[in-house]
This record gives structure tokens, sequence and C-alpha cells, in this order.
């Protein structure tokens, strides 16, 4: 069965690394497969149009453009903050912290650079701005369950009593 645009279950495994470059960037290969939901916003839009059509035992080379990826670099993204706010903090250049943004989500920041009194900040995620050449194996494809497709988990609220699905219950 060939992926659809809408509630597949989509299994893959897969390696990336920035267009033109030798170095791995991300990879799952030998480890569990990305487990996904087509339709669902889980995966880089590039990557998850690219897959569509495809079937079980498919792979292939995919260059995602970085609008499709993790979109463009957005250099108001970009702040200076006072030291004190990462009291505690071996701050390094290049490290990537983690912190709560103004709706209580999870944000990621790079610290570019600092001194004794400020701290440079890129709110931008690290493969911003970058082209992506994926390669991937297509590992599984099935239709959702209708709790899969009602929830937009893999496994569909099946174990969601207890809050393990990530659901908040």
């Amino acid at each position: 069965m060939a992926i659809a645009n809408e509630n597949s279950v989509v299994g893959i495994e897969y390696e990336v690394k920035e267009a033109g470059s030798t170095e791995i960037v991300d990879t799952n290969k030998g480890a569990q497969p990305l487990e996904f939901i087509t339709g669902k916003g889980h995966i880089i839009p590039g990557l998850e149009n690219a897959l569509v059509g495809m079937e079980k035992g498919e792979s292939g080379d995919i260059l995602v453009k970085a609008a499709d990826a993790y979109g463009e670099v957005n250099p108001e993204a970009k702040q200076t903050l006072p030291i004190e706010q990462f009291e505690g903090v071996d701050l390094k250049e290049g490290m990537t912290l983690y912190g709560q943004g103004e709706n209580g989500e999870t944000v990621q920041v790079t610290v570019t650079s600092f001194d004794d009194k400020e701290v440079q900040v890129d709110f931008n995620h690290p493969l911003a701005g970058k082209d992506l050449m994926f390669s991937v194996t297509v590992l599984d494809v099935r239709d959702a369950t209708e709790d899969e497709a009602a929830t937009g988990q893999v496994g569909g609220g099946e174990h969601c009593d207890d809050g393990s699905c990530g659901c908040g219950h």
C-alpha cells in the first residue's frame, strides 16, 4: 500500500545530511523506526510530501529545501539577554539550551556569543536556512485506526487512561 496524504501510519529509517555535505546531521539507522501519522504535522512538510506515494520497502534520496524543512533564518529570532538569566549555566559558544516559551512550550536556543554582561542567543532551529538531503527507507505503511486518526498519536489512545501517551489525562 502506498503512503497517503492523510491518516497513513508510516515507519521510516532515515539519515539526513545538509545538502552538499557528507556530515550526518541526524539518523535513526539501527534504532527504532520513526513512526508518524501523515497529515498531522509530525515531521517537516517537505519530507512528508515527498514520502506520499512511496510503499513499504521502498528507499529514496529526498532533497528538502530549507523553506519546507525548518524554514529560513529569521533575523528577529536573535536576542541579547542579561547574563543574570543564565546563572548556574556553564556557558559555551554554540551550546544548545532549552527553556520555556511565552505559552509554556519548550523552546530551544543556541548561545552564539557572550561576555560578562550579556548573552546573545538564537531561537532559530539549528537547521534553519539549510537544504537537507534525506536517505529514507519505508519500513512500514498502514491505515491509521479510528483512534489514531482522531488523536494523531500512533497507538491511538489504547493506553491513554494513565496519560502515558502524552495526552494529558
